[in-house]
Parts: structure tokens; C-alpha cells; sequence
């Protein structure tokens, strides 16, 4: 296994084969490679998002009041939306009738109606009402019902589970949360022409960082340096370990002191940077969400517990579109070179992390094909890396 022996390997720069990975049909690495056990796996799930997993789906405010929102997931549409009892809901964005969009329509804070002949549904999905039925007709309409899909809200956003099987709930990715209270918040959203794991490999590819994000308000210095980093696992993903950072960049010369500094991946596509300086808090969240089989969504939300950053919000909207910006350009260009070659060859240690994201992606998918429960695949690793 490439963790068991990755001083042995990292140490022959010849030996391609410490990493080499693979989607869709790629040459793959024998630590990713599918074992014996593995022939029942459809490969066809490797290449495809996690179908059982919670996925970012807007900001919390989109549906506050009796407004409805069609989101795409996945290849779904749905309708979200929060009843009048406080309540939200998540529906197959789909009139059985005819096929007409609910979203399209009325919602009065208990139904939603369609806007082609006036079916009514509940926010639990059950038809409630037709009202071109006569007073003759005994059709029963009672059991018709539209999917409804789980729904949850934290850390100011809302999150579906498209699943539709019965599953272990320990077994699905925890949904991020903040951890404290913050004074203000910022948002950038961005859709990516790419392909869910291409875009969700740029959340944990620190290789990339000092070419694509060469901007003077992120990289003041332009000089690659060696980074050596502690990763060990967590519940579905892994964590580089909290650490004192510079102060070099202005982002964390505006938190004072020497800031600690952790960054967490988790399953299906979530990275998360918290940052500590004494009682000072920042977040930077990022999250990816499938939209459909080469479209994914890019979500960064900043969250700051000093009031007075509130004040560089006009500011610090054009950097992070900046900076998403950067990460969507290039991702789009790479999408195009894989779409002529689907190979990616993955090497050295900071490549690492992108097997990881395979070897979990794996895991989960055979731990469900098996019924048993997950087991991160991943030890406690020290890795190094220029950039």
C-alpha cells in the first residue's frame, strides 16, 4: 500500500507507479487499483458524485418567507423551499401530471401549485388536490405523491441528499458546521464546466496554489518553497493538523498574533480552513456541488467573528471572486484536455491527497455494496511538497 511505504517510494523519483491514479478507465495505481473483492463494484461509480451524501444547494435566506427555489443536483431538479411552519422542504422539481416544473408555480406557504392545470401538493409531497376532477369523477389522487428528498441547514446554507434507498445515517458525511457565532459572512458562488472529482481534486491539490492563485493580496512572495505538513484521518476525509502560520500574507496580518491554521477535507466535496488567533476567528469554506455530469457548482463562504471586518467587504468580494475565478478558468481548460485523454498521472507526495479522495470515494462505495460500516482507509502521514 502506497501509505504504508510511502518513504520507500517517494524516495525513487523514477518509480511512476507511487502515483499513478485513475477515473474513468485511467491507469490506475495499485493502491487504487480494485482488488479482488472490488469485481462486483461498478466502475461506473467511481466516475460518478457520491449518491448517497450531503451537497451544498444555496444560501439558507434563498427560500426565507413562501419563496420557492429550482436548484439542479446532480442531474435532478428540485424544488426547495420552507413551509409556514418554519419547516423546509426539498421536492422532485416534477408534476407527475405532465411534467410541469412546480417552481414554476404558486406556493402559499402549505401547498404548491402547478401552473398547468392546478394540481396542488403538500410540502411532504402528497397530492392534495385536482381541481379539474368533476363532482362524477372517482379517480383516487390521494396516492399520488412527489419525491421528496432530505433537507437540512448549517452553517447559513442549505443541503439536500438526493439518495433515494434506505441507508445507515453514520454512514453519510456529516454536514459542515461553523462552530461560532460570526459577525459577518461573505459568499461567491461560481458554476465550473468540469466535472464533479476534477473540481473537488482543486480543494485538496496544494500544488496548484502558487501558479493559479499568483495574485500580490494572496502570494506577496513569488519563491517556492518546501512545506512539510502532518495530515492524519478524520470521519470521512482528513485534516492538516493545526499549525502556526506566517504572517506574510495580508489575510492573516489582519487577524493579529500568529495564527493556527487547519484545514479539513471531507467527503463528498467540502474543505474547510479554520483559523484561531487568540479569541479571533475566521472560517473559509468551500464547498463543490454536482450539478450535472460536467457542470459542478463552486460555493466559498468567508465567515470573520470581528465586527470590524465588516468594513472590507466591498474589498474582499472582488478578491475571492478573484480567486474562485482562477480556480474555474483553469479547471475548465483541464476538463477539455480530459475529455480529449482521461488520464490523469498523479505524482509525488502533493499529489497524495488527490489519491486519498479516491481511496475514500472507494471505501464508501464498497462499505454500502457490503453493508458494513465505513472505515477510513488513511493513516496519520507527513507530507512535503514545494510551492
Amino acid at each position: 500500500m502506497v501509505f504504508a511505504r510511502l518513504g520507500a517510494d517517494t524516495a525513487r523519483p523514477q518509480c511512476l507507479k507511487s502515483a499513478i491514479a485513475s477515473i474513468d478507465g485511467l491507469l490506475m495505481h495499485p493502491a487504487a487499483a480494485p482488488r479482488a473483492s472490488d469485481e462486483s463494484l461498478d466502475p461506473k461509480a467511481m466516475r460518478e458524485p457520491l449518491p448517497n451524501a450531503w451537497y451544498c444547494v444555496g444560501r439558507t435566506a434563498s427560500v426565507a418567507g413562501e419563496k420557492m427555489r429550482a436548484v439542479a443536483l446532480n442531474g435532478e431538479q428540485v424544488v426547495l423551499g420552507r413551509g409556514r411552519d418554519g419547516a423546509l422542504f426539498a421536492l422532485r422539481d416534477r408534476c407527475p401530471h405532465r411534467g410541469m416544473a412546480l417552481s414554476k408555480g404558486k406556493f402559499d406557504g402549505d401547498t404548491l401549485m402547478c401552473p398547468f392545470h392546478g394540481w396542488r401538493f403538500s410540502t411532504d409531497g402528497r397530492c392534495r388536490d385536482v381541481p379539474t376532477l368533476s363532482s362524477h369523477d372517482a379517480s383516487d389522487f390521494s396516492r399520488i405523491a412527489v419525491q421528496r428528498f432530505p433537507i437540512r441547514e448549517s452553517a447559513g446554507f442549505l443541503w439536500v441528499n438526493p439518495h433515494l434507498g434506505p441507508s445507515d445515517p453514520a454512514a453519510v458525511p456529516e454536514v459542515p458546521e461553523l462552530g461560532f457565532t460570526p459577525a459577518g459572512s461573505l459568499v461567491v458562488e461560481l458554476e465550473v464546466e468540469a466535472s464533479f472529482d476534477l473540481t473537488t481534486l482543486s480543494l485538496v491539490d496544494p500544488g496548484h496554489v502558487a501558479f493559479v492563485h499568483d495574485s500580490w493580496w494572496f502570494r506577496p512572495s513569488k519563491e517556492l518553497r518546501e512545506k512539510v505538513k502532518t495530515f492524519q484521518p478524520v470521519p470521512h476525509g482528513f485534516v492538516m493538523t493545526s499549525h502556526a502560520t506566517t504572517k506574510s500574507s495580508p489575510v492573516y496580518r489582519l487577524l493579529g498574533g500568529v495564527p493556527e491554521v487547519e484545514i479539513e477535507f471531507r467527503l463528498p466535496g467540502v474543505r474547510l480552513e479554520r483559523i484561531a488567533a487568540g479569541e479571533k476567528r475566521v472560517a473559509n469554506y468551500t464547498f463543490a456541488t454536482p450539478l450535472s455530469a460536467n457542470r459542478t457548482m463552486l460555493t466559498n463562504a468567508l465567515y470573520w467573528s470581528m465586527p470590524a471586518l465588516n468594513l472590507l467587504k466591498p474589498l474582499a468580494r472582488p478578491l475571492m471572486r478573484q480567486f474562485l475565478t482562477q480556480d474555474q478558468q483553469v479547471l475548465q481548460h483541464a476538463q477539455a484536455g480530459l475529455d480529449r485523454k482521461p488520464t490523469m498521472v498523479l505524482l509525488g507526495q502533493g499529489d497524495l491527497p488527490s489519491q486519498w479522495y479516491f481511496r475514500l470515494k472507494r471505501e464508501v462505495l464498497e462499505a454500502a455494496r457490503e453493508g458494513r460500516p465505513f472505515e477510513n482507509p488513511l493513516t496519520r502521514q507527513e507530507l512535503r511538497w514545494r510551492s
